[in-house]
């Protein structure tokens, strides 16, 4: 970009800038609730301005795009009903279509960490014979693009409508958090966008596909395998389904992964989760001779080797002839399937139920959910059944490796003429039956766990009071690990306050520490909100998990949760559980249920984990270390580890060590 463009784009920018100073004096709530649709593009150029955020001279039209556009908006919205703004309305004149097409973008601040994310809508309107507009959805997961940062992103979803949705299918295009296959922080960015626009246009929620073809491809896998009751189909083409065969097949690379790196894999590698497909209408997508079609075929193999006469054939359209690209009557016909799907899906509650669960992260299926696990990383089985036994409606579960569920109705999914429900739960070694009760408002809802007998040594399901307050810590949805699990809600870094116990460790500590908001920033696109320890307000551990980096000496709030830690650690030694380390040179990661308030997480010295090898390829972008290690710092931190890692592993479901 030469000197007189950079001038002029600087020039145009500091004008937003005051547009949305203004702006944010505004006493009306509802202006301030649109200015995300105006910052995005501020954000969006002053990062192409000042990291080098231009990749060819051509970019220069499209920033010049983005902030005009934002010029406009600001504008806009300093004097117009914001119930009228134009990128409210799909079908505006202030949003020229492109071949029918509208193509809008919008903002909202991500509560990850407060940051700016834009998403991209493209619609093309279609009225049905009742004069009322469609309002399926499709969550379309981009590709691939180093190059792809907020710019180019919003240039591009400005003006291009591809890949098109059908007439009358609004398609909603997630940033993702940049390049990182919709996973992690790029997953949350999905779900956030999905909800805000579900805030925004009429899209009817039991009518979202989730979508995408090669990086988005393996989004669309691993958004469809762990989230089986939010989407009425998936629609995957090519991309990957998992880490350690695609690697091999496209890097050659042979992985000698330690227990627990092959044990979070089980997060993300789709094939795990194959079952949970059996309630999720799937359309697979390959090119025949498109080496991405390995995904597909992994995929299928898994599903027709589940056990226990669970196998079932992946539907897989091959487009003949056809290398890395969706071919157009293959479209055609994935679009005809996906109709046909929504418009014949049932919409009462589903009598069937298949789940399998690696985690207590991903631990619900329509009216099922999982609640506490036998061990995490084993697998945890359930089907469940709601059928017809002599004019009444009875429930069955069949679960394996769990030790805690809930079942759950909204008014009106069970008939309201039915005010008690039979429920059996059977394990092979477990067992129940007995009735359930209608709640005061016909909703249903009750909750189960597995327990000793009051005699023997066997154990029974038994049904919990609404009334019983769980006591101790144990591992549960969004509070069960790993170290990534704290990065995937609201967060704050806390640094250190004073000199540490030894030099070495400090050194350490503002390394990653730097390293940590310079690759959050440069990976996840966003700014981490740092909060010093004189500043950390009540408020702030209520609501966010707390990263806090130093030792006993240097970080005085690690200092006074230091002895409800599963940890011991002075200026000689640091000790988990029967491991004693050198406190000189080694210094923990880990990540617990904060002492100060048990629903959110505490993480000592660690941002997300894995580094800067992993960015090469995006399936190996998932999580590389589990619940808690010790580094050695005498090996210096490098593009895979953080040092060495002498020791790591998984709490128990009880947050205790092994």
């Amino acid at each position: 970009i030469d000197d007189t463009k950079r001038k002029e784009l600087t020039a145009g920018l500091e004008k937003l800038d005051e547009k949305i100073a203004s702006l944010k004096k505004s006493k009306s709530t509802e202006a301030i609730q649109f200015l995300p649709d105006v910052e995005i593009f501020s954000k969006a150029i002053r990062i192409a301005l000042t990291e080098d955020g231009f990749f060819d001279v051509k970019e220069v039209s499209g920033a010049e795009k983005v902030l005009a556009e934002g010029l406009r908006r600001a504008d806009e919205l300093a004097v117009a009903d914001t119930r009228l703004l134009s990128w409210r309305n799909l079908g505006s004149a202030a949003n020229p279509s492109t071949n029918g097409y509208f193509t809008i973008v919008r903002g909202f601040r991500s509560k990850l960490d407060g940051s700016l994310q834009p998403y991209g809508v493209v619609y093309r309107p279609r009225i049905t014979t009742d004069g009322t507009v469609k309002k399926r959805a499709d969550i379309w997961c981009r590709g691939r693009s180093e190059k792809g940062l907020e710019m180019q992103f919003l240039s591009q979803r400005m003006s291009n409508p591809e890949p098109a949705p059908a007439p009358g299918v609004i398609m909603i295009h997630p940033f993702g958090r940049y390049c990182n296959a919709n996973k992690l922080a790029g997953e949350i960015d999905t779900l956030e966008a999905l909800e805000h626009a579900m805030s925004q246009y009429p899209i009817d929620a039991d009518g979202v596909a989730i979508r995408g073809f090669s990086m988005g491809g393996a989004a669309a896998w691993h958004l469809a395998v762990h989230y089986p009751d939010k989407w009425f189909a998936a629609n995957p083409g090519a991309g990957f389904s998992e880490t350690p065969k695609f690697l091999n097949v496209f890097q050659s690379e042979t992985l000698t992964p330690t227990p627990f790196e092959q044990a979070l894999w089980k997060l993300y590698d789709c094939p795990y989760w194959a079952l949970n497909l059996r309630n999720l209408p799937t359309i697979a997508y390959s090119g025949a001779i498109d080496r991405q079609k390995q995904a597909a075929d992994v995929m299928a193999e898994a599903c027709w080797a589940l056990p226990d006469g669970n196998q079932f054939e992946l539907t897989h359209i091959v487009a003949p002839h056809t290398a890395h690209k969706v071919e157009p009557k293959a479209r055609a016909e994935i679009e005809r399937r996906l109709n046909l799907i929504y418009e014949n899906q049932a919409k009462q509650p589903r009598n069937k139920l298949w789940f399998t669960t690696y985690t207590l992260k991903y631990n619900q299926c329509h009216w099922l959910t999982v609640e506490r696990l036998e061990k995490h990383w084993a697998p945890a089985t359930v089907t469940a059944t709601l059928e017809s036994k002599e004019g009444q409606q009875v429930i069955n579960v069949f679960p394996t490796g769990l030790t805690s569920l809930s079942i759950h109705f909204d008014p009106g999914e069970i008939s309201s003429q039915i005010s008690s429900l039979p429920v059996q739960i059977w394990d092979g070694a477990a067992f129940f039956a007995g009735n359930i009760q209608r709640r005061s408002d016909f909703s249903w809802s009750a909750h189960f766990e597995k327990v000793p007998q009051s005699s023997g040594s066997r154990f029974e399901w038994r049904p919990v009071s609404p009334l019983t307050v769980p006591s101790g810590l144990a591992k549960k949805h969004n509070l069960q690990g790993p170290i990534d699990d704290a990065f995937l809600s609201s967060f704050l870094f806390v640094g250190p306050d004073g000199k540490g116990q030894h030099p070495e460790v400090d050194q350490w500590v503002q390394s990653e520490w730097e390293r940590a908001l310079r690759e959050w920033r440069r990976q996840m696109r966003g700014d981490i909100r740092v909060v010093s320890i004189a500043d950390l307000k009540e408020v702030d551990i209520q609501e966010n998990n707390l990263i806090l980096w130093g030792d006993p000496k240097s970080n005085s709030k690690l200092a006074s949760i230091l002895e409800k830690l599963p940890i011991r650690w002075d200026t000689t030694n640091l000790s988990l559980g029967n491991k004693t380390f050198d406190a000189k040179s080694h210094i923990p990661v880990m990540i617990y249920p904060n002492p100060l308030n048990p629903e959110r997480y505490v993480v000592l010295n660690s941002s997300f984990t894995y580094r800067e090898y992993d960015y090469l390829n995006n399936a190996r972008q998932v999580p590389k270390l589990p619940d808690w290690g010790v580094i050695d710092i005498r090996t210096s931190p490098g593009t895979r580890w953080p040092g060495n890692v002498a020791e790591a592993g998984f709490f128990g479901e009880k947050w205790e060590l092994p």
